[in-house]
């Protein structure tokens, strides 16, 4: 019996839910199979100083398919940029999703894991920081303060950053991050396929003024009692509680033997605190009949406020890039994809992250248990040091100021990746 006669309905859902995946439109996707190269421009950012970071094309050191593979961050202390270009567009009317997976095999401390959607304009070759871009998407981390999701947006020649916390995934294994704007300003924000956040471009971005404002010219009512409890005119103090001693002598106390009256003066016994006493007294509380709630100035439309049908467009999208500063180097970018349809961009974090994740998992595990064991296995004792060797000493000294330089260049470095969070 054929599929559609067993179930016509079923069938039916089958073939809309394929029209709907042939019919997504995608204007990106890369998943860094071979000639990758001639899809990616590298910048020339930062050469002059020697200080560009080489990418590796590489499945990494833990993955579920060795074929898999995409680019890596490969050099400690470097910046970083890479893009693509894509056919121009806008999202006007459209959905726009912006999705990519990424790993921070190097156990990242400090140091993003973003990706750029550019729009027309710019030249590759110098894509570096200060290259205006349209939308920033992904996690950083650094320290124990900052493990997020950006999501930043330009407008008005401002980047806005999203105003809710996103917490983002802080393990060594891959993980998909996809952003989704809509024509009705709406977003999501999925990681590996689960949505994290949502809301409105309006409430979660600060894109445009308010459209209510506190009336600035409003005041709190004379008679306006909002003291939600008062002092209960009916309590009375009781009688003799003023006499109630704060402390009492101690009933237990027994003059020591060696005490002399004497020499040491009249014995008496130290003090404890009295039980009975309890403090100044005070009526007890009591709900305020005349208690109208905390004053809250009204709310009006703000004369400041002009609403933009098209806050959520970006005219004319044509580039995607990496750009990045690491300390540490070690993060891999894999199956980067641009589209209007969310069903697809699931259907692919399903076909790559999702059909690898248990396998990349267990190599991780694997590699893991065998760097411990490694570090478990005691360090080859050196002979010269127990001799007391003179050249041991000379040599420790030259390493002591070879260890102050690298502090001091690494100090340098790491307050460069503080200073790039800080303008985050």
């Amino acid at each position: 019996m054929a599929f559609g006669a067993r179930d016509p309905n079923l069938f039916s859902l089958f073939l809309l839910s394929l029209l709907a995946i042939t019919s997504a439109k995608v204007f990106f996707e890369e998943r860094f199979d071979d000639g990758w190269e001639s899809r990616w421009v590298t910048s020339d950012w930062k050469k002059d100083e020697n200080v560009a970071g080489e990418w590796n094309y590489t499945a990494g050191k833990w993955h579920g398919d060795p074929n898999d593979k995409g680019i890596q961050t490969s050099e400690d202390y470097r910046f970083y940029a890479i893009s693509a270009e894509f056919p121009e567009f806008s999202n006007k009317d459209k959905v726009l999703v912006f999705q990519f997976s990424v790993k921070h095999e190097q156990k990242l401390d400090c140091g993003g894991g973003y990706m750029k959607l550019l729009s027309a304009g710019i030249d590759q070759k110098k894509f570096g920081g200060d290259t205006p871009y349209s939308i920033m998407f992904g996690p950083d981390i650094c320290g124990y303060s900052t493990k997020k999701v950006h999501a930043i947006l330009h407008y008005n020649e401002t980047n806005h950053l999203i105003k809710k916390d996103v917490p983002c995934e802080t393990d060594q294994l891959s993980h998909v991050y996809t952003f989704i704007l809509k024509p009705d300003a709406s977003y999501s924000i999925l990681i590996d396929n689960v949505e994290k956040q949502s809301g409105s471009v309006y409430s979660d971005w600060s894109l445009l003024p308010p459209k209510k404002i506190k009336d600035p010219e409003a005041k709190k009512p004379e008679d306006w009692d909002d003291k939600e409890y008062i002092p209960d005119p009916e309590d009375k103090k009781p009688e003799g509680y003023d006499d109630i001693p704060k402390e009492i002598p101690d009933a237990d106390a027994k003059k020591p033997e060696d005490w002399d009256d004497e020499e040491d003066g009249e014995w008496t016994a130290p003090t404890i605190a009295n039980p009975e006493y309890k403090g100044p007294w005070k009526p007890k509380k009591i709900k305020n009949p005349n208690y109208k709630g905390k004053w809250k100035a009204p709310m009006i439309d703000n004369p400041e406020f002009k609403d933009d049908p098209n806050l959520y467009v970006y005219p004319n999208l044509k580039y995607v890039g990496i750009e990045l500063w690491q300390v540490k180097s070690g993060t891999l970018f894999d199956n980067v994809l641009i589209t209007d349809d969310p069903e697809y961009a699931k259907q692919l974090a399903e076909e790559t992250w999702g059909k690898h994740k248990d396998v990349e998992k267990k190599a991780f595990d694997e590699a893991e248990k065998k760097r411990e064991e490694e570090e478990a296995k005691d360090d080859p004792i050196d002979s010269d040091a127990e001799d007391g060797d003179d050249d041991a000493d000379d040599d420790a000294g030259e390493d002591s100021d070879a260890d102050a330089k690298l502090e001091e260049s690494t100090d340098s470095a790491e307050t460069k990746e503080e200073d790039k969070h800080d303008e985050l």
